[in-house]
């Protein structure tokens, strides 16, 4: 007879660890079915670079949407450290090197950063009032992500209560690339606000899905402030957090094991997976919650898989011997230990997208890095600190899997030097010559394509979010009152970043899955 659980978790990632720990903490039977050697999914660190102590975050690397609900729920034992730098934005103005400095906190000092980079207070004063009411805005909504899901209109009126029609439309009605340009002057400044609407989703921030709306509307709502913070030992930390707490609640974890088919009559359900040995077993479960991408369920369930979303993001680590320099004169352990744009103007991220949509790769890439040691260096060894060493993560924006199918490895070594080339053009010397070299005498950089993000990290086509990121309210009256992580089976829901307000670091859809079972009359 097949083992039986009340619930069985397919995908180790942090979401279904979520999910783990609050089914197992309520004194469910709990299995995870995990096929990679470790679980985190993509919350993971990594030491890339042979020989040398630098345990990098892989993939996700900071963290924003993380209630602090479930970090008291299952007394996490995280250390999540706010940086004093929003972002840095060097530009070149008439031949002169300049920047754009946002403290976390607006000060003097982003204030006058402004004025010498737009020629007056304007882009200043309305940033201020922009991300003031979207803030407020911030405030009411990040609540309802834990609640069951409320309709559209409910969810306009508690945010024109706490701001206004205006607010409002800026975020759920109006193309954010539409009101960027209504609102903003300066180039550069309109570009810093677009980022967010960016970070792997692939728009321009102008089309009537609002795609740019979703994602901008994710990056600002975390905990109602939208800070993003450092996660302390780098984003394995996270995961082995969540996971030590589903293990300590009794759920059971098992790595290598490779889930091949789903059955369910909505009531019983069987997972078929493999062992790292290819041995077979069967498990029966009440639930099954998948953190797997929708499409990849429906594989095992034996359905067809709607169409695929494209991942359009290319993730570069590299361990340095010492900062590079700024042509600006900015001190780079200032301009590093925040968001650093990189050619991310709205004119070059039109420029980009315009490029890659037609299927070429753009000869300008828009980045964005930032140094995880400035902030904390826990994730180096005692000797590398002492040596001055630090840790660059560059997230590349408007490459979609696409233009890496014909030759994922020569497209791999195309990007990187566009990449860096973006990098070198604001510094005053080569980074590559501040590059620390492995025990074999290799350049320490790792270049992970979203072919290559597909590969490792079990994400199709590299997509980051699964698929297209939704709304954060009941799109239909089917949906008002549910969770947003239903499927067509009653048994079986989905955890992961495919959810409804999933997408992102969050243990969202890992928790409100976990609710849906629990307040249900199957278990």
């Amino acid at each position: 007879m097949p083992e039986t659980f009340d619930c069985v978790i397919l995908g180790g990632g942090h979401n279904g660890l979520t999910s783990a720990a609050y089914l197992a903490k309520a004194n469910k039977s709990v299995l995870v079915l995990e096929a990679q050697p470790e679980v985190g999914g993509a919350a993971v660190s990594a030491k890339p670079f042979k020989g040398l102590d630098a345990n990098l975050s892989r993939y996700s690397y900071l963290v924003s949407l993380l209630p602090q609900q479930i970090i008291d729920d299952l007394d996490l034992k995280l250390n999540l450290i706010s940086r004093t730098i929003g972002s840095y934005t060097p530009v070149n103005i008439d031949g002169e090197d300049l920047g754009l400095l946002v403290e976390r906190s607006w000060g003097e000092k982003t204030k006058q950063s402004f004025k010498s980079v737009t020629g007056s207070d304007k882009d200043f004063e309305i940033w201020s009032d922009f991300y003031t009411r979207i803030e407020k805005a911030a405030q009411v909504i990040a609540p309802t992500m834990l609640e069951p899901l409320i309709s559209q209109s409910e969810l306009k009126k508690k945010v024109i209560a706490a701001t206004d029609q205006e607010t409002y439309d800026w975020l759920f009605t109006k193309p954010i690339t539409q009101t960027i340009e209504e609102l903003f002057e300066n180039d550069s400044v309109r570009g810093v606000v677009l980022t967010d609407a960016l970070i792997g989703t692939f728009t321009d921030g102008r089309d009537n899905q609002l795609l740019g709306n979703r994602c901008f509307l994710y990056h600002l709502i975390g905990n109602g402030n939208g800070e993003w913070k450092v996660p302390e030992g780098g984003m394995g930390q996270v995961s082995k957090a969540i996971a030590q707490k589903a293990l300590d609640f009794g759920a059971q974890l098992k790595t290598n094991s490779t889930v091949t088919k789903v059955v369910s009559d909505g009531k019983i359900a069987k997972v078929t997976y493999l062992d790292q040995s290819g041995t077979e077993t069967i498990v029966e479960a009440k639930f099954v919650l998948s953190n797997l991408a929708p499409n990849i369920l429906k594989e095992l369930l034996g359905e067809v898989a709607v169409s695929k979303v494209e991942g359009c993001q290319v993730k570069i680590n590299m361990l340095l011997t010492r900062l590079p320099k700024l042509k600006s004169g900015e001190d780079p352990s200032i301009a590093f230990r925040g968001t650093f744009h990189v050619d991310e103007s709205l004119t070059q991220l039109d420029a980009s997208y315009r490029d890659a949509s037609e299927g070429r790769m753009p000869t300008i890439l828009p980045s964005e890095i930032y140094c995880h040691t400035l902030t904390d260096n826990s994730i180096l060894s005692q000797e590398l600190q002492e040596k001055g060493y630090h840790t660059i993560t560059l997230f590349g924006l408007n490459t979609p899997a696409s233009l890496f199918d014909l030759d994922n490895e020569k497209a791999r070594e195309k990007v990187q030097h566009l990449y860096l080339q973006g990098l070198n053009s604001y510094f005053t010397e080569n980074i590559e010559d501040c590059l620390a070299k492995d025990i074999d005498g290799n350049l320490c950089i790792e270049v992970k394509t979203p072919l290559d993000i597909a590969e490792s990290a079990l994400l199709p086509r590299g997509n980051i979010f699964h698929k297209e990121l939704q709304w954060p309210f009941a799109e239909n009256e089917k949906e008002i009152g549910t969770w947003g992580v239903e499927t067509d089976i009653a048994n079986i829901l989905i955890c992961g970043a495919g959810a409804k307000r999933g997408g992102g670091v969050s243990g969202i859809p890992g928790r409100n899955a976990a609710k849906a079972v629990l307040m249900t009359d199957f278990i």
